[in-house]
């Protein structure tokens, strides 16, 4: 039996913490919440009555009431965020940040700096390559059925997010790129935001950003538009081209050595639907005739962002006892200057070239 995770969280009121809340109530043989920190006593009170899990005014009174958390969820704003991420390294605590570890270049590179060789145990809750569906399409391209991959287009969130898993597709490390962007701009129907749906049908302003980065011998395209993931109007799109074949959002075509061509979707299978009596959950994802993803949550009834989020907190525990880390301030970091450096690219309409970082290796990729 899997061992229960222990974890708090610091900014345990905002709208991404109740994530981590909503999980672990749904899979309390996995995770317990040992407190929350909430500054503000009467939405204190709020959430402990909401969730049944003890809060506290500052990190000081949660660490020393004794609940010994695995490790802590830092989130907060990314501008307080990295002074919390140094106060728990330096305290020996693991903390699993929420992204972006720090709000701007110079604050990454004083992060990194002040981390690195210390052995902190930090990883960034970096959750949309952890998505079912791209955890299927990665499995493709990490079996080598498309061959090289050469081009990857993302268009399912925002800047880091994106660059995220363009360059997990590319098979990007650390490489400097050529990046030229652009925004269009164009009307639309209001959609749903975090508040809810709609409340009035009126006509908004649509900022379409687009970026092309080129590293060379491949290229990511990047193409959001504010509030695309939660629209009903616009559809998230993902392709990935390699030499023998592409992923084109489900669809996955493949010519194969002997000339012999494949087609064939990736499937989402539920269990709950129709005549099935299991319960309704995600068991997992196929190609053709074979899994290349089975939801490690069921049955607990989590939609797809949940999953991937589960998913973190898991390896967060995982490595949080020794074990490997699964994203880390490096990656988040090179995630998030690339990202900046994609706004830049879209804001001035100019070509931006890339630079390595200090947390870049010192040799290679």
């Amino acid at each position: 039996m899997t061992e229960v995770a222990a974890f708090g969280i610091v900014g345990g009121a905002g709208f991404r913490a109740q994530y981590f809340l909503r999980i672990a109530r749904a899979l309390p043989e996995r995770f317990r919440v040992a407190g929350l920190v909430v500054r503000d006593a009467e939405r204190g009170r709020e959430m402990e009555r909401r969730w049944d899990v003890p809060t506290f005014r500052t990190l000081d009174d949660f660490l020393a009431a004794g609940a010994h958390p695995d490790f802590v969820v830092v989130s907060v704003p990314a501008a307080a965020g990295a002074d919390y991420i140094r106060d728990l390294a330096g305290r020996g605590v693991p903390v699993l940040a929420e992204t972006p570890p720090a709000p701007d270049l110079d604050e990454l590179r004083r992060l990194y700096a002040d981390l690195a060789g210390t052995g902190a145990r930090v990883q960034v809750a970096e959750q949309y390559h952890l998505h079912p569906l791209n955890q299927a399409r990665l499995a493709l391209v990490r079996e080598g059925r498309l061959g090289p991959v050469t081009q990857a287009t993302v268009s399912f969130s925002h800047l880091y997010h994106a660059v995220s898993l363009l360059r997990l597709f590319l098979g990007v490390g650390y490489d400097d790129a050529v990046i030229r962007g652009m925004r269009f701009e164009s009307p639309w129907v209001a959609g749903p935001t975090r508040e809810g749906p709609p409340r009035e049908d009126v006509l908004v302003t649509s900022e379409r950003d687009l970026a092309w980065l080129d590293f060379g011998d491949r290229l990511g395209c990047y193409d959001f538009t504010a509030n695309q993931h939660r629209s009903w109007i616009r559809s998230n799109h993902v392709s990935v081209r390699g030499h023998r074949g592409e992923i084109f959002d489900r669809r996955v075509r493949i010519q194969e050595p002997s000339g012999t061509a494949l087609d064939f979707e990736l499937t989402r299978v539920n269990r709950g639907e129709w005549e099935n009596a299991e319960g309704y959950f995600l068991h997992g994802i196929m190609a053709g005739d074979r899994w290349v993803y089975q939801n490690p949550f069921a049955p607990a009834r989590l939609y797809d962002d949940e999953i991937a989020i589960a998913t973190c907190l898991a390896r967060m525990a995982e490595h949080a006892a020794g074990g490997p880390g699964f994203y880390g301030l490096a990656q988040a970091c090179q995630d998030h200057y690339l990202g900046m450096m994609i706004a830049q690219a879209v804001r001035t309409g100019e070509t931006v070239r890339t630079e390595r970082q200090p947390w870049a290796p010192t040799s290679g990729g």
